[in-house]
């Protein structure tokens, strides 16, 4: 306690973070407010499933489904710790039962099936629910002739569940690939990081595919790359802004701006 009679400020945890990239110290509440945005930098920090949702979405007008499908252990995988256990973790760390959210909404009035990853979730790493989740989206978005938006970050493929995770590859371009032959379209929006088994997959594959500025966009990383191939690779070569310049993305969009992009989109299409 002060003992010269002055009042100590008392600061609830949580209530400043520090930006990555400029190291500003930025107050929670204002950084939620503009969608975990710096307001000294532009960098676009990371954004849980809940909060892209809401702000994609019309008010009120999404409806969460397979919202209980969990992931299980069929190889009893362990490495520094089990698999059941990082699960058990991740579930208790983020409220959610894996990493993507998956259901119905409107924006702008426009019906759309949308499906938001969350880095939070072991890295947003797909496995079996993530694959199953997508793949159960987008052919209810074919049966009802709606539009489909997937929103990305992932380390990759889940290891923990070896061949099956890299399985979900097939299953969620082949629901994509139906889905793009009855005539329907389908948006990726790609955040930071999109990396491995997620990019070769459908984060590649959209009618239109949105990146937010800055993101780092990859199936292996730099470091990875540079080693298998001995050679030096260009400055910044898997930024949205280089895949922008290169052909792989369609349009770098701020993320104030997203929500428009997409119902502008939603329209057109």
């Amino acid at each position: 306690m002060p003992t010269n009679g002055e009042r100590k400020m008392i600061i609830p945890d949580g209530s400043w973070v520090k930006c990555r990239s400029c190291g500003q110290t930025l107050y929670t509440d204002r950084l939620e407010d503009n969608l975990q945005v710096c307001w000294y930098c532009n960098c676009h920090l990371p954004m849980n499933a809940p909060a892209r949702i809401k702000s994609l979405t019309d008010a009120d007008s999404f409806t969460e489904m397979d919202a209980d499908l969990r992931s299980v252990d069929p190889l009893q995988f362990v490495d520094s710790k089990s698999y059941g256990d990082r699960l058990v973790e991740s579930e208790k760390k983020t409220g959610l039962k894996d990493a993507i959210v998956c259901g119905s909404a409107t924006l702008g009035g426009h019906p759309f099936m949308l499906g938001v990853m969350d880095f939070r979730f072991m890295g947003a790493s797909m496995g079996s629910v993530v694959g199953e989740k997508i793949a159960r989206l987008v052919e209810a978005a074919t049966a009802a002739k709606a539009p489909v938006v997937l929103v990305t970050a992932s380390g990759g493929a889940r290891m923990q569940e070896g061949i099956l995770s890299l399985m979900q590859m097939p299953k969620t371009c082949g629901a994509l690939s139906r889905h793009s032959e009855a005539g329907l379209p389908y948006f990726a929006v790609l955040t930071n990081p999109t990396y491995g088994g997620v990019t070769a997959s459908f984060a590649a594959v959209g009618d239109v595919i949105l990146a937010e500025p800055g993101a780092m966009i990859g199936f292996a990383g730099p470091r990875v790359i540079q080693e298998t191939t001995n050679s030096k690779l260009p400055e910044g070569f898997q930024t949205a802004e280089f895949l922008l310049e290169k052909g792989l993305v369609d349009r770098v969009v701020e993320r104030k701006n997203l929500k428009k992009e997409l119902e502008l989109l939603l329209e057109i299409f």
